[in-house]
Parts: C-alpha cells; structure tokens; sequence
C-alpha cells in the first residue's frame, strides 16, 4: 500500500443571505503535512478530463460519465500521489472544496471499517465536481461514489451554487451526511466531525439511506433528546481542544464576539449567524489570522508556552487558500470567481480569478519542481519565511501590500464586469484579465519583497558600526 498522506484544512462557507452582496461563498486552506506541497492552478477541458479513473494511493478505479463539464482546479504540481485537484468551479457554476480532514471514533470505525482500497482526497474532486450540475447534484454523486467504494479516511466536503451551499461528512468507511447551510449562516469547520443537530426529516439534509437504522440498530447516540452526528460518529478528546476547537471559536469570536466561549469548548456551535455582512477581506483574515489580540498569537506578547498552546489557522503548512464565489448580481457567464492566494496566509493576498476560462495564468499553472521567485507558488513562501523571523517589522508593508493588491485586482473586476458580456469571445477575454489579476499580484508582491530586505537588512547580525 503507497504511504497516506494527510492534511489539516480549515473550512468556511457563507450562504447567500450572510454575505455582503449575495453571493454563494465556500472556502478551505488547503494545509500539507508539512512545509512545500507544491500546488498549481489550472483548468480540466472536457478532452482531459479521463473516461477510466486509476487511484494512485489504493486500488480504485473506475469508468467516469463521457459528459463531464469543464472545470478550474488546483492539484498537486508534482507526480506520484495522484492528483488531489483539492477545488473548483465548473462550467454550470458549481463549487467543491474538497477536503477536509475530519475526525471518528471506534465506534463507528467498529461497525463500519474504513475501506483500504477505497476513494479518498485524491480521488474525490476529480470525480465528482465535472459531473455536478448543481450543488445538490454534487452531494448526491459523493455520496454514491462513497456508498459504491468506500473511503479509507474520514473527510469532509463542501458544494455550492448560486442558490445552496453543502457541507458533506464521511461516517466510517461507506456511510455519510450532508447538511444544507441556511442561506442567513455561516460555518467554520477545523479538523473535527463538525455537523451537530441533525434532522433526518428535513428537505436541507442528504445521508446515506441506512444511516437512521445503523444508529439504532448499535445504540450509537449517546444522547437521551436529540440527534447530535458529533456526538454520535466523532470525537471529544484533548486533541481537539488544543487543535481543533481554537481555530472555530477565533473565528466566531470574530463575527460574534458576544459569543461566551472559550477555546477548548467542545461543543462549539457548527452553524452560526452574525449581524455582520461577511465580506471576501473578512474570510481572508480569518483564513490567516493567528490569533492575533490573544496571549495564543505566535507573533504576540504572550508567554512562550500560551504561544504554542493552540493550532492557529494561519501556518507554515498552508499550501493554497481558494475562495470559491458564485455571484448572484451579475450574468451567469462572470458569476463564478475563484480566488486564490498560494503559501502561508499571513504573506499573500487573495486574487478573483475569473472561472469560465479555459487556461490560466503561467505564473500560476507551471510550478516548478525547485525554487523560482518569479512563481506564484513560491513568491510567497519566499515573503512568509523572511517575515516569520520579525513579523513585527514587517506587518505594516504586508497589510498594505493586501489592501492595494485586492483594491486593485476589484476595480478591474468591476471593470471587467461591466464589459465582459459584450465580448466576442469571453473566455478569450477573461483569460486576458486573469493574466491582468496575476500581474498585479505578482507586481506587488515583489515590491513587498523589497520593502522586506531594506527593512531586514538593516538589523543583520552581520554588520559593524563604525565607519570605514
């Protein structure tokens, strides 16, 4: 069997009714086991996409639909583990984030094995999201896939469209739920079996046909009034007060600070509301932050041990962040926005990337094996590991490069979509501002570099100070 690999995500979703101009939001940082899992951003065209599928990491394969719809993505950009296209936005303006580890228990696992050739984070994109032609569509087919072959980890997954967002758990080896996002909510989703209050009964959740039945047939819920799926298929352990918990309640903190919670609570709300109209600069931060104002931020004042108490949800293991945008105030051919920011959070910014194209920007889609700042996948580890070392010196000129690098890729975004429908051949066109959107972070993020070595250079170790 080819080694696992793991990683350790964190999730947000907005419905429509929550976000600051109606959109339909879903997003995730996709965070490796370790430091540099090179990834890319490119399109899957119909002619790429294969009719036979061959896992790399288990035995699964399987013949996919001949109609798959054409998609964005953002895979490994290196061989060997298979593809791990991670997320996306089809050509019907269907999104997928996909995965998020989450975790089980022996209960589950006891009843329902884990499956050892079967699908897995992988796999999962990649044979789902080209044949979604809606959000619910897209649930439907996990959810088949999962019952067919099994999975041999715990994930988690998101859908949306303009209308719906989905989230989507895997239970044990062949099982799952699926819970809609009211339209007025949002979730923050760490490492954890997150979905709580469960109706079986209800149009806004999907699960396997026998779940309902498992459950009673092996007196699974440990509750005497209510049907908790955290409680019955996932876990409570001290693990997830240090790892997982913190980064869902910095988060809600953040849009609720009325909340009365702590880090380590373990029941955390998973769906929650705010007063706030949540913004694409809000999910950024939160998607980056550290958490900053607390004795718990790495780069704080507070004491060596509260600094590493707790897994902040910016960190060096970020690989990509993906905001997946389905726009409700606009045509249909501009709606979908994937946006993207590659490296560690606290050093990059998120650029809106049109999706109804059929190539992307060179920068973005041909990362190379070895380190090469003119890159966007390694401009940005480049920037985070000099401003790790003095975060403090640094963290004006990063907050600035953000503001101006968003406020710029925006106003061409409004520019362009003011324009775009008129165009003869749109995707020709928007691929022209993708590269537009690509230059401006590219530009900008070297300015930021340089910024960064007058300010570090000047308080090396290796100088003398008295004159020549």
């Amino acid at each position: 069997m080819t080694k696992r690999i793991k990683g350790s995500c964190t999730t947000m979703l907005v419905g429509k009714k929550a976000s600051i101009d109606g959109s339909t939001i879903i997003a995730r940082n996709e965070d490796g086991a370790g430091p540099l899992n090179l990834q890319k951003f490119v399109v899957v065209n119909p002619k790429d996409q294969p009719r036979h599928y061959k896992a790399v990491l288990s035995k699964v394969e399987m013949d996919l639909p001949d109609d798959p719809l054409r998609y964005t993505s953002t895979p490994d950009a290196t061989d060997g583990h298979g593809i791990w296209a991670a997320a996306g936005i089809n050509s019907a303006n269907v999104a997928m984030t996909a995965t998020e580890t989450i975790t089980s228990n022996s209960r589950i696992q006891g009843v329902d094995p884990l499956v050892e050739d079967g699908i897995g984070e992988e796999d999962i994109t990649a044979i789902t999201l080209p044949y979604a032609h809606s959000a619910r569509e897209g649930v439907k087919r996990l959810g088949s896939l999962l019952e067919k072959y099994g999975t041999y980890e715990m994930n988690a997954m998101a859908f949306s469209d303009k209308d719906e967002v989905w989230y989507f758990e895997s239970i044990g080896g062949h099982h799952w739920a699926a819970i809609r996002i009211p339209d007025d909510a949002y979730v923050i989703a760490p490492n954890r079996l997150n979905i709580d209050q469960f109706d079986f009964n209800s149009d806004d959740t999907l699960f396997a046909k026998d779940l309902p039945d498992m459950i009673e047939k092996y007196h699974m819920n440990p509750d005497k009034d209510q049907v908790n799926l955290r409680h019955i298929f996932g876990s409570s352990t001290i693990k997830d007060t240090r790892y997982n918990n913190p980064r869902a309640w910095y988060g809600q903190k953040y849009f609720n600070p009325e909340f009365d919670t702590t880090p380590i609570d373990q029941d955390l709300p998973f769906i929650c509301r705010t007063d706030k109209k949540i913004t694409i600069e809000d999910m950024k931060f939160v998607l980056s932050s550290h958490y900053q104002n607390t004795p718990y931020d790495p780069y704080g004042t507070g004491t060596e041990a509260q600094k590493k108490q707790f897994r902040p949800i910016g960190i060096n293991r970020n690989q990509e962040l993906h905001i997946l945008q389905i726009r409700n105030d606009v045509p249909a051919e501009i709606a979908g926005i994937h946006w993207l920011a590659f490296g560690p959070n606290t050093f990059n910014a998120v650029v809106p990337f049109y999706a109804n194209v059929t190539d992307t920007p060179e920068a973005y889609k041909n990362t190379t094996t070895n380190c090469d700042p003119t890159n966007m996948y390694w401009l940005p580890n480049v920037l985070a590991l000099i401003g790790d070392q003095n975060f403090a010196l640094y963290e004006d000129q990063e907050n600035l490069f953000e503001e101006h690098t968003v406020a710029q890729c925006r106003n061409l975004q409004i520019k362009t979509d003011q324009t775009a429908t008129k165009q003869s051949d749109l995707s020709a066109y928007l691929e022209k501002v993708n590269n537009q959107m690509a230059d401006i972070d590219q530009k900008n993020s070297n300015v930021l570099l340089g910024q960064m070595l007058g300010l570090g250079e000047a308080q090396m170790k290796l100088q003398f100070t008295l004159n020549d």
